[in-house]
């Protein structure tokens, strides 16, 4: 098992657009594609209270690869996304990072 960490940037207040875009949209396209979150959060204290981070679980690299691949370039999903930024762009940048847990991890294979 292998986890995404990846952190949306937003421009300033369009977070709660991008949120919208998740609950109403993404969620159930990553449903129908098999892709898993762990979770999400936004900032409560610290640097950067435009930021969503969230958290993936992937069998393999190849699995993501393959499910995010079919996700991206689902008709429902480009539409989506291109009707939730016709008022102009949500997201600044993308940070991401593929994870393997320790052995001392609480979080296991």
């Amino acid at each position: 098992m292998i986890y995404e960490l990846r952190t949306y940037h937003c421009l300033p207040g369009k977070l709660p657009d991008l949120l919208a875009r998740f609950r109403d949209l993404t969620l159930s396209l990553w449903e129908r594609h098999g892709i898993r979150q762990v979770g999400f959060w936004t900032v409560l204290v610290g640097e950067n209270s435009n930021d969503l981070i969230y958290m993936l679980a992937w069998e393999s690299v190849a699995d993501r690869e393959e499910r995010w691949g079919q996700f991206a370039a689902d008709p429902d999903w480009i539409r989506g996304r291109a009707a939730s930024e016709e008022a102009g762009p949500i997201v600044a940048s993308v940070t991401n990072a593929l994870l393997r847990a320790t052995d001392f991890s609480a979080i296991q294979d």
